[in-house]
């Protein structure tokens, strides 16, 4: 069993990811996934209506044949082309997702061989038995299991942003530069703007990422390795952001949902919300902004509100950050409830919040009330915590154990980082730390491999 398990690790972890997803796929099809049957879209019912509408119009809009920028484009084109070689149903967008999912797994182990180098553990480099344990961990993990196989674009987003953690660190082991490093560079490049068309978080991390190349090479030989990186995205985004202007007559850099999510972080009722177990996006956005139809002009709107809140507040910030990192860190499923049909948020006049009856502006509100009774509730969010907190106290002793080699392994605290700093800015939960977990089980699997290797030698 050893020597099989040795000799394949990769293929193991990728068939567990197939398996794992597969059964679930079919087990709550019939009364989850499949939306086609079910009436309900789990995930983003948005990325639905702009593939429906651009498959029947060939226009990128919420409403058919008006083009708009409100979310970001790249999934909903991925939806777009599914629907129309497999058709509208959630049994070809699970399968398509599954395939991401394996070779998300497939980097995530590579990415592990890489940077952990040290000692071995059954001859073999301890970082292939890294890699194949945050695989196994990654392949069996409810909650990601369960989210990638919604309608929802974190199974993209992880692909395209470990295949560009990965591409930076073949990056920075070329020895010389050489056609080979630039032609790395060059897809580097393509894919961090590729990824940023699916969600923009990853100009922090790739900021860190030069930090990263500077603890192993001169200053100049990381610039001639970047530079590319850096113009080549700010290429692959310059048509979508040009269609931005064309449309709006202003800049808009991938989206116009950076002011909704600023202002759902960064309100009054922020605070109140999350410590009620609710998500930010159930703030009653400001007066300022619900009579305005332009988009545009409503995403300015609400960024301002975010910054004059903040400004206006500063010993309250504080609080919001903790109160923040604490939801984005908590081995909770977040939000621990969500609102019923019919019913919103508000505050009275001491500040406390109350639900009242009235409408809140979020998509999808049948769906997520799903989540708050049944089997979801009474087994999925025990089940959570039961596998991501034992994990999560093992990534903190890996990531001490690991400390040694913090000029490679530290590629993957920018990647925390950077994603908590982000989410920190705009409004965090679990769904949106999901997507860095594998690399962080990459300290986990470390952890438990350390305690092997002294098990084995206090016991020879």
């Amino acid at each position: 069993m050893l020597t099989l398990i040795r000799n394949h690790k990769l293929k193991i972890a990728i068939a567990i990811t197939i398996v794992v997803r597969i059964v679930f796929l079919f087990a709550l099809g019939r009364s989850v996934f499949f939306y086609e049957q079910t009436g309900l879209i789990h995930g983003s019912s948005a990325y639905d209506e702009y593939a429906l509408n651009l498959l029947d119009t060939g226009v990128y809009g919420r409403e058919a044949g008006l083009p708009d920028a409100r979310i970001a484009p790249l999934y909903s084109y991925l939806v777009a082309g599914v629907y129309a070689i497999l058709g509208r149903n959630g049994l070809a967008i699970g399968l398509v997702h599954i395939v991401l999912d394996c070779i998300t797994v497939a980097l995530v182990y590579d990415i592990a061989r890489r940077l952990f180098k040290r000692s071995e553990l059954f001859g073999q480099a301890i970082g292939e038995w890294v890699g194949f344990g945050a695989g196994i961990l990654t392949a069996c993990y409810p909650y990601l299991v369960f989210q990638n196989l919604t309608l929802i674009d974190t199974p993209l987003f992880m692909t395209l942003m470990y295949l560009f953690v990965w591409l930076m660190i073949l990056l920075r082991d070329q020895e010389t530069y050489s056609r080979r490093t630039l032609l790395i560079a060059i897809l580097g490049g393509l894919v961090l703007g590729i990824t940023t068309l699916v969600r923009a978080l990853l100009p922090l991390f790739a900021i860190l990422t030069g930090i990263w190349f500077l603890m192993r090479l001169r200053f100049v030989d990381s610039v001639l390795r970047l530079l590319p990186v850096a113009i080549v995205s700010l290429l692959v985004l310059l048509p979508w952001m040009w269609r931005g202007y064309q449309i709006y007559d202003g800049f808009v850099t991938v989206a116009l949902n950076t002011g909704d999510n600023l202002w759902q972080g960064n309100n009054p009722m922020t605070v109140p919300i999350f410590e009620a177990g609710y998500d930010a996006q159930w703030s009653p956005p400001p007066e300022t902004s619900t009579n305005e139809d332009n988009f545009y002009l409503k995403n300015q709107i609400l960024t301002q509100e975010a910054i004059n809140y903040l400004q206006a507040n500063p010993d309250d910030v504080p609080n919001l950050l903790w109160t923040k990192f604490l939801v984005y860190w908590t081995v909770e499923i977040t939000p621990r409830k969500n609102l019923q049909d019919g019913q919103s948020l508000m505050l009275d006049n001491q500040g406390e919040l109350l639900v009242v009856e009235g409408d809140a502006d979020v998509q999808d509100v049948e769906t997520l009330s799903q989540y708050d009774s049944g089997l979801f509730d009474r087994v999925a969010r025990p089940v959570h915590i039961a596998y991501f907190a034992p994990l999560l106290i093992l990534a903190l002793i890996g990531l001490a154990l690991s400390a040694s080699q913090w000029r490679d392994v530290s590629l993957i605290w920018f990647l925390q980082i950077s994603m908590t700093v982000m989410y920190l800015i705009f409004h965090p939960s679990t769904r949106y730390r999901v997507p860095t977990d594998p690399l962080l089980f990459t300290f986990s699997a470390y952890a438990v491999i350390v305690f092997i290797q002294n098990w084995l030698a206090h016991r020879k």
